[in-house]
């Protein structure tokens, strides 16, 4: 299908349609700079009931603040903090009972005057639970219950009815990565934490998968003895597939490789009879190796930084072969 040919009319919306685009993201971005100037003593004390908590911070919100809410649990969640949402309706019927004593609850409402919420704070209380406010309104009744208030008041919402939240819940998402953001680094969270509270991201398995999970065992690894000739060990590569084959003594100790490369270099430089040279005169002598333990990320960076195109060999601290993998196996597990 053809676009239809702009009109002045068109160029004119169009003009229009950009200018409020970058109104509402300069609204937005201003925003959050006041709110950054707003980070202060009340922050801290957040993030200490948080980092010492011996149950779990519980977010709650209804509407657009809900979202938002859900949104703070999970990246708390995802990077040290154990954190769950509860919607505020729902508690009200029987949800509460997910709430311990031990736990922190992290409240958002921009008014501060959720009905919702509200009738959750006499129960938060005689329960005992920490109560961190996120609202727009210091004097609301949910700022002056709550232990800690966060302000996320803004001078304007990017809506130029002032009635959609932008503005405020761009900020109360902001203040809740924030408090993320802080709380990793109080705990010292590293990347092999994350990786571990996300096993099928891209990063948990470069961080977690080892080279043993990835590499081939068994009668799978192509391997023969120094004395097989050239054309065996093709035979051999060509069972096995992977462009290699391991040269092994009879205690399956490596005395070297033989690649599909070494094959082209051999024929190009001499007039080579497959059958009668032994393949020990051709092999690469004490080639790059990795352990079955190491990272499957680890062996992606050594094909990558010594430029080994067909694939590397697994040894055991006593140099027998264990195993075997090309760069298609580490493509497979999307290590790569």
């Amino acid at each position: 299908m053809t676009s239809p040919t702009a009109t002045n009319d068109d160029a004119s919306l169009d003009a229009r349609l950009i200018a409020s685009g970058r109104r509402a993201i300069e609204i937005e971005a201003r925003a959050l700079l006041d709110e950054a100037a707003e980070v202060d003593g009340s922050f801290a004390l957040a993030c200490r009931h948080m980092l010492h908590t011996r149950g779990r911070v519980v977010t709650t919100g209804m509407g657009k603040s809900g979202h938002v809410a859900r949104k703070i649990a999970a990246t708390l969640a995802s990077t040290g903090t154990p954190a769950f949402y509860v919607h505020p309706g729902e508690a009200g019927h029987g949800d509460l009972g997910m709430i311990t004593d031990a736990d922190v609850v992290l409240a958002l409402s921009y008014s501060g005057e959720s009905d919702e919420i509200i009738t959750l704070l006499p129960v938060l209380k005689r329960q005992g639970n920490v109560l961190i406010a996120m609202t727009g309104r210091a004097d609301s009744t949910l700022a002056r219950a709550a232990d800690v208030h966060l302000d996320v008041k803004v001078s304007t919402e990017a809506c130029p009815l002032h009635l959609a939240p932008t503005s405020s819940t761009t900020v109360s998402l902001a203040l809740g990565d924030a408090l993320a953001v802080a709380l990793l680094e109080a705990r010292g969270f590293t990347a092999d934490d994350f990786a571990r509270s996300h096993p099928a991201g891209s990063l948990g398995r470069r961080l977690l998968l080892h080279i043993s999970d990835v590499m081939h065992t068994g009668d799978e690894i192509p391997a023969v003895p120094a004395h097989a000739t050239v054309a065996e060990a093709l035979v051999e590569m060509t069972r096995k597939r992977l462009g290699l084959t391991a040269v092994v003594d009879d205690r399956r100790r490596l005395l070297g490789i033989f690649t599909d490369g070494d094959l082209r270099r051999a024929l190009d430089a001499t007039k080579l009879d497959v059958r009668s040279t032994p393949i020990d005169a051709l092999m690469t002598r004490d080639p790059v190796t990795i352990g079955p333990q190491q990272l499957a990320a680890e062996g992606a960076r050594l094909l990558e930084e010594r430029k080994i195109g067909s694939g590397l060999i697994v040894v055991d601290g006593e140099r027998r072969v264990v195993g075997a993998l090309n760069i298609h196996d580490l493509l497979r597990a999307r290590v790569v």
